[in-house]
């Protein structure tokens, strides 16, 4: 924070609580003309109901000095002015990185024992699996859902389909690592007809009905310009995370819509990397989780 911000900070923020009290005192002096205390202000409803000038009661006049001295003290404190860091040195990363130093002597040894187990041992133990499905839920089910199906761009980790492979390795380096995924955009490469001919082959791989003629013709440039990451039969790539176009399951969508949308103006994925955040020990425990999902 710039030192002009802070000093603008700690001025308005004195400066209400000065307000304040000025406000009190000045509201607790009578003004020229006031009814005296505890006569009649001259105000009058229905006929015979009277305002009378009665102070507030002590009490509660006393709550506002009482707030504004709490304000003074927590002001000098905590870091409440600017760039002032209050006489206790209390911050928010202390007092998270206490937290995790806390939680860490406490489960550590927990995920520790974990992680001398294989990820396969793991998936089938129930105890494992809770454990492994609460981290899930805190770190990873805003992308993939709370039950792991995924969305339109978000992979559906419960089906046997995987980008970059579904071996136990694959899934903890994924989450350890993250993943960068990016299709080109060949809409200029192909044109607006060779758009239409390579979807109408991408859809053939697996499903039937396409106009044999338009198929063969997307086939060729499919070879030309695909084939060298999804692999000539269409079959893709974990090495690179090229999708497998046979199996009718689309990371995008499925409709020739969203296909053309992708062959036309390319795709980028990102998987954040978990493995500095998360630490390898709760990685490992996390990847079980996801393993146990589609290997039942």
């Amino acid at each position: 924070m710039s030192s002009t911000l802070s000093w603008f900070i700690t001025i308005v923020s004195l400066a209400n609580i000065i307000g304040c009290y000025v406000l009190i005192k000045w509201s607790s002096k009578p003004l020229p003309g006031e009814a005296a205390q505890g006569q009649v202000t001259g105000h009058t409803w229905d006929e015979d109901l009277q305002e009378f000038n009665n102070p507030m009661p002590r009490w509660w006049l006393w709550l506002f000095y009482i707030t504004m001295i709490f304000a003074l003290i927590y002001a000098a404190l905590y870091p409440a002015m600017g760039n002032f860091k209050g006489s206790l040195g209390w911050s928010q990363k202390q007092e998270y990185e206490q937290e995790i130093s806390d939680a860490a002597k406490t489960y550590g040894p927990i995920f520790a024992a974990y992680s001398k187990q294989a990820i396969p041992d793991l998936a089938k133990n129930p105890k494992a699996v809770q454990a492994g499905q609460r981290l899930f839920l805190n770190y990873c089910s805003t992308c993939h859902g709370s039950d792991a199906r995924g969305a339109a761009g978000f992979p559906n980790l419960r089906d046997s389909d995987w980008l970059y492979g579904g071996t136990p390795e694959a899934i903890k380096t994924s989450i350890m690592n993250g993943r960068n995924g990016i299709m080109p955009p060949m809409g200029a490469a192909l044109g607006a007809d060779g758009v239409k001919t390579v979807v109408a082959y991408v859809l053939s791989l697996s499903r039937a009905g396409q106009d044999a003629a338009v198929v063969e013709q997307g086939k060729l440039k499919f070879q030309t310009l695909c084939a060298a990451c999804h692999q000539p039969d269409g079959k893709g790539s974990h090495a690179i995370g090229a999708p497998n176009l046979t199996d009718d399951v689309w990371l995008h969508g499925r409709s020739p819509g969203a296909i053309t949308q992708t062959v036309t103006q390319g795709r980028t994925g990102v998987m954040p990397a978990h493995g500095e955040f998360l630490g390898e020990d709760k990685v490992h425990l996390l990847a079980a989780y996801v393993y146990s999902l589609s290997n039942k």
